[in-house]
């Protein structure tokens, strides 16, 4: 029989070397990317005058995408239950609200905090922890905030569009915001850190699985996917900054309020 002992940190050194070729594999991609983005673009997009170095970082993460994240997606999507997907996507967007609700309140939309204060103490509650929506069943609305938005409303402009390792699109303001939104991610708290980077790592295969779809149709659809992502992100994440809130919350949440859409029905 084969000692349990023994076996166990053979598995660790072994996952640890594969990590190890992974992180050193990314390494390279990323350099390649940066060095290919030395080059300037003739007429930059006056909202992207960073386009160069964008162009290359949007080649790098779709390599990464290519390689790491669709297909663990496309196996997570195929072996997992829709309904079991369903509760996972509702569990991370209920500790999104929590976040939410902390940025409603600091631009001062008082409809819109309390609206998510409910939802967050009615799919907590009685959703199971938020697996369950209980609150959109229940018609209360979600008012999605973060603090680059946030930021936006206390008066500071979007700044250049930034595309981010990884991350993807984003823009100059929302990068510097990120630090905060980083430490309102309610998972951030999660201790053991085992425990904390399996909710990490389940978050970004769901997100990436309730995206298949959407990036099916941009990749068919679009001629130029990376102005065509570029544009709309800026559109969907623009809001007046500055500009106090005047209480029709409705209306200022009709375009997602900073987010990109969510994927075309079936």
């Amino acid at each position: 029989m084969t000692n349990s002992r023994n076996t166990t940190p053979a598995l660790h050194a072994q996952r640890g070397a594969l990590a190890g070729r992974l992180a050193a594999c990314l390494g390279l991609m990323l350099g390649a990317a940066l060095l290919t983005g030395c080059a300037t673009v003739a007429n930059p997009d006056p909202r992207d005058p960073f386009e160069s170095y964008n162009r290359s970082m949007t080649n790098f993460n779709e390599q990464v995408d290519a390689m790491v994240l669709k297909p663990v997606a496309i196996a997570y999507k195929e072996v997992t239950p829709a309904p079991a997907r369903t509760g996972v996507s509702n569990f991370f967007a209920n500790l999104g609200d929590m976040w939410s609700f902390v940025n409603n309140v600091l631009q001062l939309r008082g409809e819109a905090a309390a609206s998510t204060f409910m939802r967050v103490n009615v799919n907590t509650f009685m959703g199971i922890g938020g697996v369950l929506d209980i609150a959109s069943e229940l018609g209360i609305e979600r008012y999605k905030q973060d603090f680059g938005l946030t930021l936006g409303y206390w008066g500071m402009g979007t700044g250049p569009y930034l595309v981010l390792p990884i991350l993807g699109p984003s823009t100059v303001r929302d990068t510097l915001a990120l630090p905060v939104d980083m430490k309102g991610n309610v998972v951030s708290y999660v201790d053991p850190v085992s425990a904390r980077n399996s909710l990490y790592a389940l978050r970004i295969v769901d997100t990436r699985a309730n995206l298949l779809r959407a990036s099916s149709v941009l990749d068919s659809a679009a001629l130029d996917k990376y102005s065509f992502t570029r544009d709309v992100f800026l559109q969907v994440r623009s809001q007046q900054a500055g500009t106090p809130f005047n209480g029709d919350e409705k209306s200022e949440t009709d375009g997602n309020n900073g987010v990109l859409p969510e994927e075309p029905p079936r």
